[in-house]
């Protein structure tokens, strides 16, 4: 069964607003070719319509491997209010209400795994149903004190440390799986 990773950029206070006007100056080659990594273990990008909108505007346009591979791969936007996704080559959308079935029949097909560029209502729902993998969060060393918190509140949920890497930017990218909740004593 394929896995649904989420890679996400945040601040080590826990924002991860614009991560264009705070990241870029802590990436490195180290980070460079573990996003690589990342990307071409994937062979499909799961996002939802935020996401979608700032990628599409970026993305297109762009050439070289990385890019060719971003616009190359099959893209499922989740949104309620797209009919279609026409900006970007090769994207389909996933109506909100539909997420969890489909997302959970993308994982039963052959392949690699599926990549979400950050965190949001479907990271949520999908841990909630039991149908997100990994969060590979990068903890930039960067206090913001402001923003959309990496975790919405309310979030209830056990993870368990898969692996860390530091990067010299002092960077470090935390793997976690969900848990299933430990029964209540």
């Amino acid at each position: 069964m394929r896995k649904v990773i989420a890679s996400v950029y945040t601040t080590l206070d826990g924002f991860i607003d614009d991560p264009h006007l705070w990241s870029l100056k802590y990436w490195t080659d180290e980070a460079a070719a573990y996003s690589h990594d990342q990307l071409f273990a994937s062979d499909a990008l799961l996002m939802g319509r935020v996401t979608y909108e700032g990628f599409a505007l970026a993305w297109p346009g762009r050439t070289g491997e990385f890019a060719d591979r971003m616009n190359g791969m099959p893209k499922y936007v989740v949104s309620s209010t797209l009919d279609k996704a026409d900006e970007w080559h090769n994207t389909s959308v996933i109506p909100g209400g539909e997420v969890v079935g489909t997302v959970a029949e993308l994982k039963r097909r052959p392949g690699r795994q599926m990549l979400i560029y950050g965190c949001g209502r479907l990271t949520d729902t999908l841990m909630e149903h039991g149908l997100l993998d990994e969060y590979r969060i990068w903890v930039h060393p960067r206090i913001l004190g402001r923003g959309r918190r990496l975790f919405r509140e309310g979030t209830d949920a056990r993870l368990r440390l898969l692996d860390t890497l530091r990067f010299s930017s002092g960077v470090v990218v935390l793997s976690y799986a969900p848990q299933d909740p430990s029964p209540t004593t």
